[in-house]
């Protein structure tokens, strides 16, 4: 890392090219940070209150973990030269990252992009939180976070985004993905499913659930979500252009269109729209968007932010049928949700709106779906079994499920010591 900065200080080095993308890039990077602890409210919004500590914790670790681990190893495994599935060891440590531009972001300093790219790789796992909610230990979720984001985030991400990644744009099969529906919502939603799934539901689970704590927490983080969104989606244009410009626009349209749609279905067929109705609604059609924004016409953010919200209604509805204990709803949500912004960009993409992407299904391209097809299909398989393996390391080593006392007695004391409401 010393030689790539000295590197940056020897006569006659080009510097970054751009400093309004600087500018640009290091705010979205906060923005995207940002939608961490908006997570956190808006999942602890759904808790009961004797869990509220612990459901904001587990977004805040994840900032921490993968806050050093992603300078130690995880960038390199997602970005640096290596093969189809997993980029090398070569950036290990931020060996050769520094204020250079890099070949992802010439517009910007190699660390610039990696430093962005790491708070999606925060944002990730912190999404799995949702389904384990209330139940899991806060040391076994640490570790798996650990080995999450080595053995499941890292290679999809080499894949989707790295160069030469197997789904790529550059040198793989093309599939689209603007801004990272398969990279971390699909990965996510899947893993939050399997751990759901393997660790069982909750002994209150589903006759004894508490109401929702606090509503205003859940619309506190559907907005700041939404805020941190165009940090997600705008800033995956890697500059300050026009680009960035279209993705922005098409998210707030796609979310606004998501948070209609609900509420319209609530209206309709429960009689009452409300406020956790607006604010999922809402956070659908931001799911919905992020593939496609850099790719589609408003018209079809608008198109792709309704469908999302209608599919992941009735998802939500079939999730409590089955009684599933994805305890916050994270796979019908950001699974599906990001499953269905994907399989909609391979119909609405469009070369008139990217020239350096390909046309959908509508613009006289299907092969773009069934590429589209094929990643999620391939996402689906990498989180799903790698989640399975990595549990089940973690449930035989430092344990994952808290014993039943301690989870009756609420996560808040029996893991931290500590009471959000004293009283």
């Amino acid at each position: 890392m010393d030689n790539a900065f000295a590197q940056v200080q020897s006569p006659g080095f080009p510097p970054a090219t751009n400093n309004g993308s600087i500018a640009f890039i290091l705010i979205c990077a906060a923005l995207v940070l940002l939608m961490t602890p908006a997570l956190a409210f808006f999942y602890s919004g759904f808790v009961s209150s004797r869990n509220v500590l612990n459901t904001l914790m587990m977004s805040f670790v994840s900032m921490a973990i993968i806050g050093v681990t992603w300078v130690l190893w995880g960038y390199s495994f997602a970005f640096s030269p290596g093969n189809a599935f997993i980029g090398g060891f070569e950036w290990l440590g931020l060996n050769d990252v520094g204020l250079q531009p890099s070949e992802y972001a010439p517009q910007i300093p190699h660390l610039a992009f990696m430093a962005y790219q790491g708070m999606f790789a925060i944002f990730a796992p912190a999404l799995i939180s949702g389904a384990i909610a209330e139940r899991m230990s806060f040391t076994g979720y640490s570790v798996f976070v650990v080995l999450w984001s080595i053995f499941v985030y890292s290679p999809i991400a080499h894949m989707v985004w790295g160069i030469g990644g197997l789904l790529s744009l550059s040198g793989g099969w093309g599939a689209l993905d603007f801004a990272g529906a398969t990279v971390v919502h699909i990965s996510s939603g899947v893993s939050a499913f399997v751990a759901a799934m393997y660790l069982k539901p909750r002994k209150t689970y589903p006759d004894k659930l508490s109401p929702p704590h606090n509503i205003t927490f859940i619309l506190l983080g559907a907005g700041l979500l939404w805020f941190g969104w165009f940090g997600f989606n705008a800033g995956s244009a890697m500059e300050a252009n026009n680009l960035s410009v279209v993705a922005f626009v098409n998210t707030n349209t796609s979310a606004a269109a998501g948070a209609l749609t609900w509420l319209i279905l609530e209206k309709s067929l429960r009689g009452k729209p409300t406020a956790a109705g607006i604010a999922t609604g809402s956070v659908t059609g931001l799911v919905g968007i992020t593939a496609a924004a850099g790719f589609v016409t408003p018209i079809a953010a608008i198109i792709i932010g309704s469908i999302t919200a209608f599919i992941c209604f009735y998802a939500v509805s079939i999730k409590n049928k089955i009684q599933v204990d994805d305890a916050l709803t994270t796979y019908p949500i950001h699974g599906i949700g990001g499953t269905v912004g994907v399989i909609l960009t391979g119909i609405f993409a469009s070369r008139a709106v990217n020239p350096g992407a390909r046309n959908g299904l509508l613009f006289g391209n299907p092969e773009e779906l069934l590429l589209e097809l094929a990643a999620i299909a391939l996402t689906y398989f990498i989180a799903g079994f790698g989640t399975w393996i990595i549990l089940k390391v973690v449930d035989v080593t430092v344990g994952l499920r808290v014993h039943e006392n301690a989870e009756l007695q609420g996560m808040d004391i029996s893991e931290h010591g500590e009471e959000a409401y004293k009283g």
